[in-house]
């Protein structure tokens, strides 16, 4: 069966609700401060804040921390176990209402004052798709490794899907509500983030990329990313450009 079908053109639908989904998975540390630079962070004037958050079945605590922090803009969901990243964010775009779905991850590695930088190009009418690069902009340096990785799989995608992209691997994803839907994501892990961009580059998508900035954690920080997701994200480059 083809996958479903997913207009590349037209016009900019209007960004009246900002729907920003979060994956939680044992980031009691982190949360609070995440979802309260999410509630400041600036949106223009007439913009509605939908914040879905999903805590991935954490077991540190997280969960009693997010009970205190549900209210009429955020709305809290949470899977009895631990499913994946990719789980994560299915559910919540499932639950998304928005113009526009974002990405924030509770990690602090993304700083919501970035959001201006993402959505400027919606608001101008230039974009449907907006990724924030980590590789054009002021970061804290990451490991080595990490940006051999990052680089590789972003030249893979780039020959693969006749693109240019930085930075295929972004947590960053701003992304018209109307494309997302139809794209029947199945990934469960940190494989959401090739899936997402090989099918909306398989099908004709533009991606819009602006630089941001990037605070990267270390694996004693809690960083949950190891090689392995690298040859799973290699794999489902692949996948997708053969099968869809």
């Amino acid at each position: 069966m083809s996958a479903p079908e997913v207009s590349a053109s037209g016009p900019v639908p209007a960004l009246r609700r900002l729907t920003v989904v979060m994956p939680v998975y044992n980031e009691r540390a982190t949360v609070v401060e995440a979802l309260r630079r999410v509630r400041r962070a600036p949106l223009p004037a007439g913009v509605e804040l939908e914040v879905v958050v999903v805590d991935d079945g954490s077991t540190d605590g997280t969960a009693s921390v997010l009970a205190q922090l549900q209210d009429s803009t955020v709305r809290l969901l949470r899977h009895d176990r631990n499913r994946g990243k990719g789980a994560a964010l299915r559910t919540a775009f499932a639950s998304a209402t928005g113009d526009y779905v974002l990405v924030q991850d509770a990690d602090l590695e993304y700083d919501p004052d970035d959001w201006e930088r993402l959505l400027a190009p919606v608001l101008k009418g230039r974009a449907r798709v907006v990724y924030g690069s980590r590789f054009t902009g002021e970061r804290r340096n990451m490991l080595f490794w990490h940006w051999v990785g990052n680089r590789f799989l972003s030249l893979v995608t780039n020959v693969l899907y006749n693109t240019t992209l930085s930075d295929m691997e972004t947590g960053y994803k701003l992304i018209d509500r109307s494309l997302l839907e139809p794209l029947a994501l199945r990934a469960d892990r940190f494989d959401i983030e090739p899936e997402i961009t090989a099918k909306l580059l398989k099908r004709k998508v533009r991606i819009y990329e602006v630089p941001i900035s990037y605070q990267g954690r270390e694996y004693d920080e809690g960083k949950k990313i190891t090689w392995r997701d690298g040859v799973t994200a290699l794999r489902t480059l692949v996948t997708v450009r053969i099968r869809g």
